[in-house]
């Protein structure tokens, strides 16, 4: 490994197939923030707003894996714009190029800059479930991009997919001396969610099965129950130490519960119970409108009602 010397100054940068921008400071690049997760592992923290084109769609949470042979990046950003920033978060705190990227998920801002990093010779590296997800929802991604980001930015995405996805629920790596598994419990905010797990540093990255610090989202292909049973097999599986959530700052497992696992569990065990009890709607959205325990998290006055309209159609059906 070959961490970032702070006091590199007038040395000649060799262009390698993955070269990278200019280097920025290592607690802050563009939109990101970069907190240290473990021994050579970073989480590189996006806002908890929604997409805008100045935040350039890095509105999650990525991460950094330093090995010996190079670095992986844990997700790449919705579109080359956001992938070129991306890497100067890796070159903040490694010298070691990209060489592998995981994939979480197949919301935009999980994968729509592989192609940025594919081009430099990274490997891409995700589960079958997920890239059948991605091809599927890719045409509905681009438009909106265009018009978060604008026409120029989102005209030079290209989806790009693992040549050679992997098969099953759990495919285990190893990549410059460090031991990386992508694991699927569940269908969760995306159908094929996936997360990455560091068994030697007991680091989870999450991808979009967690959410702290802002209230997570329920949308139409969203699978409430499926996403519940999943938070807690992932939990009580792994027992990780450290948790980089898909979106808000790095976490401890405690602080996941309250924030992620009771809110699924009090959408499922209310709301959906209500709606198999064939309780009226109207009555179930007035019940459960306050929610003390989380009226904390930004985005809950937007999100608490479609949230439950949501599950209980699902859970109705």
């Amino acid at each position: 490994m070959s961490p970032r010397n702070l006091v590199l100054a007038g040395v000649a940068l060799t262009m390698a197939a993955c070269a990278a921008p200019e280097r920025d400071t290592p607690e802050q690049v563009g939109p990101l923030n970069i907190e240290a997760a473990g021994d050579g592992v970073y989480a590189l923290i996006g806002p908890t707003e929604p997409r805008t084109e100045e935040n350039l769609a890095l509105n999650a949470n990525y991460g950094v894996v330093v090995t010996d042979a190079g670095a992986v990046l844990i997700d790449s950003g919705a579109a080359p714009v956001a992938a070129e920033t991306l890497h100067r978060a890796v070159r903040a705190v490694t010298d070691e190029p990209v060489k592998w990227v995981i994939n979480t998920g197949s919301q935009d801002h999980r994968w729509l800059g592989n192609g940025y990093f594919a081009e430099r010779g990274a490997e891409i590296i995700a589960l079958e479930q997920t890239v059948a997800t991605q091809q599927d929802f890719a045409d509905r991604h681009l438009p909106r991009l265009e018009r978060v980001l604008g026409e120029e930015a989102a005209a030079a995405i290209e989806p790009v997919h693992a040549d050679e996805p992997a098969s099953g629920d759990r495919h285990r790596v190893e990549l410059g001396g460090r031991t990386l598994e992508l694991r699927y419990f569940g269908d969760a905010h995306f159908p094929g969610d996936a997360v990455v797990w560091l068994p030697e540093e007991e680091v989870l990255f999450t991808g979009d099965m967690v959410y702290v610090d802002r209230l997570l989202g329920v949308h139409p292909w969203s699978d409430v129950a499926a996403w519940q049973e999943a938070y807690h097999e992932a939990m009580e599986t792994l027992a990780p130490k450290t948790i980089v959530p898909g979106h808000g700052g790095v976490s401890d497992p405690a602080k996941v519960r309250a924030e992620t696992g009771d809110y699924l569990d009090f959408l499922v065990e209310n709301v959906g119970a209500d709606a198999r009890a064939w309780d009226p709607i109207n009555e179930v959205m007035d019940r459960y409108r306050e929610a003390p325990a989380f009226e904390h998290l930004r985005h809950f006055d937007d999100w608490h009602p479609t949230n439950m309209n949501r599950t209980y159609l699902q859970f109705e059906g």
